[in-house]
């Protein structure tokens, strides 16, 4: 492996990876994922990505209204126009790279629908999008003669030198460092901060914890979406989704007495965007004193349910729920983050040369809660413009970069059993779905005893120290957002 590189890109899911593609031949670039290629929230998309394809029966003006209003009206309106105007092309170029999008009976694009958008505009394949995505991507990327992706490697820490920057990699337990002109971070969201998440179990917030660190601004932490239709599985931490699109394709919530209650809260009934929904069944918890809820589509055709959705309908009859007979029993967990590192239109951070993309990244474009299926548009668009502005900025000359230090190899004592379940806890108390204000001030101060203790003793470096370090901060600061 080289030891300086033009780009370094930290994270495997769909930003980093088709940001690494759109790189010319005569830049360098090394991919960095913590975990085996294929871990990433990205592959574990299941709806879509959105995107106004049919110019017949949409338009940009309606995407970028349903994303201003399930956002709130919050979000940056530069950032949408962009979103929205340039996402098609980076869409049908992952058509052309292979991704198999479901087609309808003429060969187009077959479009479904999600709450909160008013057109049908979705793109899919099946109920796997996001693994049909990064799939071909991984494979594309493995291709590319001027990208080295290395797996199981944890980036540690990142250092600001003269002309770039100084990346500490730990795998199988050695260090070694590598420099770079252009840092790309693309490591996804936090939710391992709670007790139950969507995520997968690298979403530890360490890429925006890195980028802190460096002073790099932060907006937005506090602004964390949850899905209202995760399975609820007894024992699980990592929940697996009911996709918005079993609601978009007429499945009805239920509560504990088996009756519809969404068009109580809210017109739009199931079909509202994701807050609304999980704020309904938090209130209608409340009133039924019960925490059973239930998604219900075995009105549907058997076959029809099976085809649409044959990950979910598999997965859960893992479960022992056959969902074309059974309702299949549902509760809201974290599932997204809307804000993190905030950057331009360009992805560039407030420190020069770092850049974000994707969930760890905040560019505006969702405001205070994320529309259904924008964010894989939003990892394609803003990871492509990373690239492009990276690029010219190479093509003005490089800069001479330093050789990479040689960092100590870990030593000290093993950490101790406890930390990120206090923090999981401490979260899962002060903000979830419906704020508890009463509870901030003294979970803000045991997450910062519980930080200062990780940066202060002699624990040895390992992947699990610098997630627990991770997810602590990331709890700081999203606690001190809410005091």
């Amino acid at each position: 492996m080289e030891k300086t590189y033009d780009v370094i890109i930290a994270g495997a899911g769909a930003a980093g990876l088709y940001g690494a593609l759109q790189f010319p031949e005569d830049v360098s670039v090394l991919v960095i994922a913590k975990r085996e290629l294929s871990l990433s929230n990205s592959s574990l998309a299941q709806g879509g990505v959105a995107a106004v394809l049919d110019k017949d029966n949409d338009n940009f003006k309606l995407h970028i209204a349903d994303t201003l209003i399930a956002g709130k009206y919050k979000n940056d309106p530069a950032a949408i126009e962009v979103l929205v105007t340039e996402g098609p092309r980076d869409v049908l170029n992952l058509k052309k790279l292979g991704v198999a999008f479901d087609l309808d009976d003429s060969g187009k694009l077959q479009m479904t629908l999600e709450a909160g958008h008013s057109r049908h505009r979705i793109v899919h394949h099946k109920d796997s999008t996001g693994k049909a995505i990064t799939d071909v991507l991984i494979e594309n990327v493995k291709k590319q003669p001027n990208v080295d992706i290395i797996d199981n490697t944890m980036l540690y820490d990142l250092k600001k030198i003269d002309g770039g920057f100084e990346a500490f990699l730990l795998k199988d337990g050695q260090t070694s460092c590598v420099n770079a002109r252009y840092c790309i971070m693309a490591t996804g969201g936090i939710g391992r901060v709670y007790a139950y998440t969507t995520n997968s179990a690298i979403a530890t917030g360490d890429g925006i914890t890195m980028a802190h660190n460096l002073g790099a601004k932060i907006k937005h932490l506090s602004w964390i979406q949850f899905h209202p239709t995760a399975f609820a599985a007894e024992k699980d931490r990592e929940r697996f989704l009911i996709s918005e699109a079993v609601r978009g394709e007429g499945a009805v919530l239920l509560n504990c007495k088996g009756e519809r209650f969404c068009f109580d809260y809210d017109k739009r009934g199931e079909l509202a965007p994701r807050d609304v929904v999980s704020e309904a069944i938090m209130l209608e918890a409340k009133k039924t004193h019960s925490e059973h809820f239930y998604l219900d589509i075995t009105h549907k055709d058997p076959e029809f349910v099976k085809n649409r959705f044959p990950m979910i309908y598999a997965r859960c009859l893992e479960e022992g729920v056959d969902i074309t007979k059974d309702k299949i029993p549902v509760f809201p967990c974290q599932h997204y983050l809307m804000g993190g590192i905030d950057v331009d239109l360009s992805a560039r951070t407030s420190i020069e040369g770092l850049y974000a993309a994707g969930e760890c990244s905040h560019t505006g474009v969702h405001g205070a809660n994320r529309l259904a299926s924008n964010s894989l548009l939003e990892a394609l668009v803003f990871s492509r413009r990373a690239a492009e502005d990276i690029t010219s900025r190479l093509r003005r000359g490089r800069a001479e970069l330093p050789q990479p230090e040689t960092p100590p190899q870990p030593n000290g004592e093993p950490l101790p059993h406890g930390y990120r379940t206090e923090i999981r806890h401490i979260m899962q108390t002060a903000h979830f779905v419906l704020p508890n204000p009463e509870a901030v001030p003294e979970g803000l101060k045991k997450a910062r005893s519980i930080l200062g203790e990780l940066n202060s003793k002699n624990y040895k470096l390992s992947c699990d120290l610098v997630e627990a370090k991770s997810l602590a901060t990331v709890a700081c600061i999203i606690l001190q957002e809410l005091a």
